[in-house]
């Protein structure tokens, strides 16, 4: 009985190994622009359950890599892998929602999936959803929420969030921008949890 259980258990882990180095090896291949390769290694992967996988899978079909461009197919993978809490997943599909992709617009949508994501730390996301703030798209328009978002992508390096941190801060107050710098220091302490 307990050979069979050390068979189980290693076969789980062989198992695991060779998933992890479909993966790799399917980004390898899409590196090299070989997206035959990458699809063919991680479709079998999207449809195991691999959130990762199935990003990946998303964002061959949003850009007709490998595949007939089909942003609906985009849309399908993606909330595959977000309801996962792929964060990188969960961010594309704020923008398939946000630009009307494969989907309605819905700004509101847009709004819920970019902050999933940047509670993640998906810089990217934050700048987004600074971005949605600043505008009132989904959200009540909020310049110290705008700018506490942007500073975060910026601490993460995205210069977007840079650049649109320095424009809002231009049109705010200095109590206004000591808020939303405090609002920051308050959502990197907490690790991005309840920063909203």
């Amino acid at each position: 009985m307990k050979k069979l259980l050390l068979i189980l258990v290693l076969a789980v882990i062989c198992s695991s190994v060779a998933r992890a180095d479909d993966l790799e090896d399917g980004y390898k291949a899409y590196e090299k622009k070989d997206y035959a390769t990458a699809l063919k290694l991680w479709q079998p992967l999207a449809e195991e359950g691999i959130a990762k996988a199935k990003h990946y899978l998303g964002f061959m079909y949003q850009n007709g890599y490998g595949v007939e461009q089909d942003v609906k197919e985009a849309v399908k993978w993606y909330q595959k892998a977000a309801r996962q809490g792929h964060g990188k997943a969960q961010y594309n599909l704020g923008v398939m929602y946000e630009k009307g992709q494969g989907v309605l617009q819905d700004y509101e949508e847009a709004v819920k999936w970019y902050r999933k994501a940047a509670r993640k730390g998906v810089a990217g996301a934050q700048t987004n959803l600074g971005l949605m703030y600043d505008l009132g798209h989904g959200v009540i328009q909020d310049y110290v929420r705008a700018h506490m978002w942007n500073n975060l992508a910026a601490i993460n390096g995205n210069d977007n969030g840079s650049n649109n941190r320095d424009s809002l801060a231009k049109e705010m107050t200095p109590a206004q921008i000591s808020e939303a710098q405090d609002m920051a220091r308050d959502c990197l302490r907490k690790n991005y949890k309840n920063c909203d």
